[in-house]
């Protein structure tokens, strides 16, 4: 490590996600948190939206006596905030701030983010504007921050995630140039919309050019925003080698570092409690079963499941249903499968004739109406799990020794029908599926591997490229983790592949599965933030710290204007 390595004596860092639970990014900062806190006690301040207003929000506890004198300093600015812990371990300071006032300033704002770097907001729609003003907010947040205590002897990280928070970024980057800034993408816009509008990604991604299919898929101003904010920030970073060539082709940028995604498993239950919860919620998949197909499933059933977001694509969820159905006339298969799909779909409501079977409590030997779902859509007709398995002839009858059930709700242990929360649910399955097209990273694989479950990934996937290189060659499901090759156009070979893992996986002896049980523990404690994941961010805080100093430095010798 160099004599002059530098770490920041205060870092904020901000993100959408902040105390509000509504993707992978949630994940990345709650379960890094507890790191960067044991290291910087109470000098790591994250920043996020007020999306509860009054209701109570259930990430965050307010406390009225933190910071108080600079928060009445703030308010008298016109900043409304609220400030206190996130609710995760560490308990980190964290300040929600409503961003909604900034909105009859949008324009002027718009402007000058034209006039300074460029940033075409003219075709802005959808989430832009509010994702823009909040990301305002969070820079006023900064820089108030920084005048009430802080001073140029201080060094000062802002740390953005996503294009939501490029705007702050670049206004940080303009009026506060003595901090440090980092901006992570975690996925581009320009990239996920190609490979979600069905264009080829991989193969044809040398030849693309990131502004004119921003133009073609309508998605211009956020692919600007995330341009230009990698083009000026003092550190640009991405999750996974995979993305850093996204962002290289599409952005026209080469990443700094690439900052892969660690996590802590103090969500996983010790001992005995481990054992207890994995029959529970095998007991509760297979009663909800049973009551919606009218079979009787006991507990030699292999339960496997993918989960995520609902795209439909890119996170594979087609390429499972089509493994799913070929494995219906698998002969190697030994055991019978009972496969679920937990993405959230546009839900109407929990089915009332499969709640009242479940607490009845009694065995049933006919199917309901519909025994694919357990809770009913909005719009039947016009979902693409139920679609494409009315398409394939799927339809859960009695002689198939293959089930799938689509669990269109999030799992957060009040859904009406399974009621367990998803980190309660995914440590009773025996595989986990996720064959992801366009996935920079992929949690979920992680998490069932910290549960002890094996699965299936891709090498599309930065998670699946990581436990290749941890490997040194391509994991197999004997390692915890089968990393299947995916391209552009090999979909067949995949559902083959996913299908063929399955049914080796139920011929395995017990010895054999508990030995892939335990690799797929022993593979994800290598992930862990408290070893080798957070040197990374640490290189990032030292090489945007440095950039930072040396314009300082120049400043002075007036070599540069502010």
């Amino acid at each position: 490590m160099k004599q002059d390595f530098l770490f920041p004596d205060y870092i904020f860092e901000s993100s959408w996600e902040v105390c509000n639970k509504v993707g992978g990014i949630y994940t990345v900062l709650s379960t890094r948190a507890k790191t960067l806190q044991d290291k910087m006690k109470d000098r790591i301040i994250f920043i996020g939206p007020d999306c509860w207003h009054d209701k109570v929000n259930p990430y965050f506890v307010e406390d009225k006596h933190l910071f108080s004198d600079w928060k009445k300093y703030a308010t008298a600015d016109g900043l409304k905030l609220k400030i206190g812990r996130w609710d995760i371990p560490g308990s980190p300071i964290a300040i929600l701030v409503d961003f909604e006032s900034y909105y009859s300033e949008k324009n002027e704002i718009y402007g000058k983010l034209w006039e300074l770097y460029q940033v075409d907001s003219l075709h802005a729609y959808g989430d832009y504007d509010e994702a823009s003003m909040f990301s305002y907010a969070a820079a006023l947040v900064v820089e108030s921050f920084y005048k009430f205590y802080l001073d140029d002897s201080k060094k000062v990280i802002y740390h953005g995630n996503e294009w939501m928070t490029g705007l702050g970024l670049l206004y940080i980057r303009y009026k506060m140039p003595q901090i440090g800034t980092i901006f992570t993408t975690h996925a581009t816009s320009i990239g996920r919309s190609i490979a979600g509008n069905n264009k080829p990604l991989y193969d044809y991604l040398f030849a693309y050019n990131g502004d004119q299919m921003a133009g073609e898929l309508n998605v211009q101003s956020k692919h600007s925003i995330e341009k230009q904010t990698a083009h000026y920030v003092d550190c640009f970073t991405t999750v996974s080698d995979i993305t850093a060539n996204e962002c290289k082709e599409l952005l026209d940028k080469p990443v700094d570092f690439v900052l892969p995604n660690g996590f802590e498993n103090n969500f996983v239950p010790k001992g005995a409690a481990f054992g207890r919860k994995r029959k529970a919620a095998r007991k509760r998949l297979l009663d909800v079963a049973n009551a919606l197909m009218g079979t009787d499933l006991d507990d030699d059933t292999l339960i496997v499941s993918t989960s995520g977001r609902y795209e439909f694509r890119n996170k594979g969820v087609d390429v499972y249903i089509e493994a799913m159905n070929r494995l219906l006339r698998e002969r190697s298969l030994k055991k019978k499968v009972l496969a679920f799909i937990e993405v959230p779909g546009w839900v109407g409501e929990p089915r009332q004739d499969l709640q009242e079977r479940l607490k009845s409590g009694k065995k049933f030997d006919t199917p309901l109406e519909v025994p694919e779902i357990t809770h009913w859509l909005n719009n039947m007709s016009h979902d693409n799990v139920l679609g494409m398995l009315k398409f394939l002839d799927m339809h859960n009858r009695k002689e198939d020794n293959v089930k799938l059930i689509f669990l269109p709700c999030y799992l957060t242990g009040d859904d009406g029908i399974i009621n367990m929360t998803y980190y309660d649910v995914v440590l009773g399955n025996d595989l986990c599926i996720y064959p992801s097209y366009y996935e920079p990273w992929g949690y979920t694989p992680l998490e069932a591997v910290a549960f002890k479950v094996p699965c299936i990934t891709t090498d599309l996937a930065g998670f699946g490229l990581w436990a290749n290189t941890v490997k040194g060659a391509y994991s197999k499901i004997e390692d915890g983790v089968e990393v299947i090759h995916r391209t552009d156009y090999n979909y067949s070979e995949v559902a083959d592949r996913i299908k063929d893992t399955v049914a080796a996986f139920s011929n395995f002896t017990d010895a054999q599965v508990k030995k892939a049980r335990a690799n797929a523990e022993k593979l994800s404690k290598k992930a862990l933030w408290g070893g080798e994941f957070i040197t990374y961010y640490e290189k990032a805080y030292d090489f945007a710290l440095h950039c930072a100093e040396n314009r300082m430095a120049e400043e002075k010798k007036g070599t540069i204007k502010k």
